[in-house]
């Protein structure tokens, strides 16, 4: 497609080398788009606001940082009447979003990809009111989030993720929730319950096949409990056809409608950010945004 405006938002605080990544964005991206704005972030909230504001004026939005500025700015976009194409480029520590889209974490590549022309319309989840792109989670996700050390994750990257994953297994505590799966009952206890619209998590590849952004399905992960055989399972496989666990702390279902009820109010987990909190109503936004993907090894 012909893109003649578009907005670059960019977060100086994510990842590292920010600066050095908006370079190398523009360098690609301003002599192939005649108008091209580039606006930073300030702060929270921010960038739902500019592209509410102003993502009907662009025929793009190339969206430049982690999980949580992507989160940010499609919650913005989606409630405009016609959004504009989306461009997710990485950013981030993990870019878990850009891994999902099949899309390379090297800037200047995914840029260049992008100017392709290659779309795609993606699934997105709706959750309480608000979209997310990756993930809506519970317990031991949401604690890990919580538990992360900025200065770790700065210094890190993604082995901060790790080691924080780590440090919560040892004090995990199991919750009592019941759930409504495309109306299949199940009602158990958890210490973490994971509902995944993309399929990679802390940048490894989960056990889902290629096609989770588009097939109209929520994976669905109940952890019921945890250690390191079983993290091995999650994150040792490549997603390759249909996956059913072999470990019996593992339950796994697809639906597209979600109710989650948990015996004590829980904090949520969407994309990183932590602001939702249970009882949660949850589902599928049918091919709600079309994202600029570039060549034929993306999803």
């Amino acid at each position: 497609m012909k893109i003649t405006k578009a907005l670059l938002i960019h977060n100086d605080a994510a990842g590292s080398a920010a600066g050095g990544l908006v370079s190398s964005a523009v360098a690609v991206l301003a002599p192939a788009i005649k108008e091209l704005d580039i606006i930073q972030t300030s702060g929270p909230g921010d960038g739902e606001k500019i592209c509410l504001e102003r993502g009907s004026e662009v025929d793009a939005v190339f969206i430049l940082g982690g999980d949580g500025t992507v989160h940010e700015c499609i919650n913005g976009l989606t409630q405009l009447i016609h959004p504009p194409v989306v461009g997710v480029l990485p950013g981030g520590t993990c870019n878990d979003f850009v891994r999902s889209l099949g899309m390379p974490v090297d800037v200047t590549q995914s840029a260049r990809m992008m100017l392709e022309g290659r779309t795609i319309n993606i699934d997105l989840g709706y959750a309480n009111g608000r979209v997310f792109t990756n993930f809506f989670g519970v317990g031991l996700i949401t604690e890990t989030s919580e538990n992360i050390d900025p200065n770790l994750k700065g210094s890190l990257g993604k082995l901060s993720y790790f080691i924080s994953t780590l440090q919560t297994i040892r004090s995990a505590v199991p919750f009592a929730f019941e759930m409504e799966a495309d109306g299949k009952l199940i009602q158990d206890e958890a210490v973490m319950i994971y509902i995944a619209n993309g399929r990679s998590l802390g940048s490894s590849a989960l056990p889902f096949a290629p096609d989770a952004l588009i097939d109209g399905q929520f994976d669905i992960l109940i952890i019921r409990q945890t250690g390191l055989p079983l993290l091995r399972e999650l994150l040792a496989r490549k997603p390759e056809g249909e996956w059913q666990p072999k470990n019996d702390s593992i339950l796994y279902y697809k639906a597209r409608n979600i109710k989650l009820r948990t015996d004590e109010k829980k904090q949520a987990d969407t994309d990183g950010e932590v602001y939702l909190s249970t009882p949660a109503q949850i589902s599928v936004l049918d091919h709600k945004l079309t994202f600029l993907v570039g060549g034929p090894d993306a999803i």
